[in-house]
């Protein structure tokens, strides 16, 4: 893979010579990065290529696009299938050698958002950087121009992240906040410095982290895995009848809070005293 994807071009035969092997094993290694999902092409002149990303440190998961949580989400629905379903076992190897993939998503949710969307891909895709045009900042309370690198989407294109030339950080941008994009003819600059927030199961981005466990109602248990698909990970089964608990990691307190708060008397913080600060502040001030 990494042969494929570098700065030098290779035939079947210089591929055989540079890893020692049969050109027979090249053509059975192509084959199976094709099953798998990648993309592989024959060039010009007998050359084999692969899609790639334009950085050195060629990260090739980055190349097939599903998030985490789709991820997830297709796996579970893939496991429904009857398991004498001829497809069911070439769809577990393809999600197999992608599942942590997180670059871009192949779904749009909401449509009047689309010319956004779709000039932020074209800006991605050829590395502009754009301006966004009377964003809506829920941060400084007032609509103003962003001069940004735009680089990723998180899940559905809810928000999209981007370097903030002026400022010099990664910011996350909802997209429902933009009222225009205009791709410029610069280029990106700080590449380098283009690296999303640690999210969390509630979609939550801080490189700050709390550990919280929750004693949930079977209501609240479907209703957190129905909202948020990844949280099923941390979640166990009670002794008591119709009781689980949810154990792990928080990037932020809104995202938890907000479901607590959102399900009175089905759930309950059992460990995180900032949590429960969090949403003794919260009733108060309610």
């Amino acid at each position: 893979m990494q042969y494929l994807t570098g700065n030098i071009n290779y035939t079947v035969d210089d591929l055989a010579e540079s890893l020692g092997i049969s050109r027979r094993t090249v053509f059975r290694y192509l084959d199976t990065f094709k099953s798998a999902g990648f993309v592989v092409q024959k060039m010009e002149g007998g050359i084999y290529r692969m899609a790639s990303l334009h950085r050195k440190d060629t990260d090739l998961s980055k190349i097939v696009y599903f998030t985490e949580e789709e991820a997830y989400l297709v796996s579970n629905l893939i496991d429904r299938l009857d398991n004498t379903n001829a497809l069911k076992q070439a769809l577990k190897r393809k999600l197999a050698a992608v599942y942590d993939a997180t670059n871009l998503t192949d779904y749009i949710d909401c449509k009047g958002n689309s010319a956004s969307i779709g000039a932020l891909s074209s800006a991605i895709r050829t590395h502009s950087r754009v301006i966004l045009h009377h964003y809506a900042s829920s941060h400084s309370g007032e609509t103003k121009d962003y001069y940004i690198e735009p680089f990723k989407f998180s899940t559905n294109y809810i928000d999209v992240w981007a370097f903030d030339v002026k400022d010099g950080l990664n910011k996350r941008f909802k997209i429902s906040r933009i009222g225009g994009v205009e791709i410029m003819t610069e280029k990106w600059q700080f590449e380098q410095n283009h690296h999303p927030l640690p999210m969390d199961v509630f979609r939550i981005h801080s490189e700050k982290s709390w550990h919280i466990k929750l004693r949930l109602t079977l209501q609240a248990r479907n209703l957190l895995v129905e909202d948020f698909p990844l949280a099923e990970r941390g979640l166990t089964k009670s002794s008591e009848n119709n009781i689980w608990y949810y154990d792990g990691d928080v990037r932020g307190l809104d995202g938890v809070g907000r479901f607590v708060l959102g399900l009175p008397g089905e759930v309950a913080v059992v460990e995180g005293e900032e949590l429960k600060s969090y949403i003794d502040s919260a009733r108060s001030r309610y």
